[in-house]
């Protein structure tokens, strides 16, 4: 399973990204994808996951109602947009698949495969 993740960058505060993880190879075994992110000197923090088989998505609290995850499965794409960003959104941006079950979704540990990271700076 390979998966690229696209669209980080360098935006305002109150500016919105949209970020993109495009996956490869045999994904049909997974429970979920989710975005993950990371900054400086920081534990790697759930964003947002979205579950295979009941197609709900789930949400990190810092980032409700700011967030949307989606899925667009004829292009085995996992999409992220971000709106109001904020100075603390700073982070390098992981989207991952894995089998965890849903009380375990924000868990990064139930994730096995990673891409490789897109760096989101939120600066004036």
């Amino acid at each position: 399973v390979q998966l690229q993740a696209s669209g980080g960058g360098l935006v305002q505060p109150g500016g919105s990204l949209r970020l993109s993880c495009a996956a490869s190879g045999v994904i049909f075994t997974i429970n979920a994808m989710g975005w993950f992110r990371q900054a400086p000197g920081k534990e790697r923090e759930f964003i947002a996951a979205s579950a295979v088989q009941n197609r709900h998505t789930y949400y990190g609290d810092s980032v409700k109602g700011r967030f949307t995850i989606s899925r667009d499965n004829t292009k085995n794409t996992l999409n992220l947009q971000m709106n109001s960003l904020k100075p603390e959104d700073t982070a390098v941006y992981y989207c991952g698949v894995g089998r965890p079950i849903i009380s375990a979704i924000s868990r990064s540990d139930m994730y096995y495969y990673w891409g490789q990271g897109t760096q989101v700076t939120v600066s004036s």
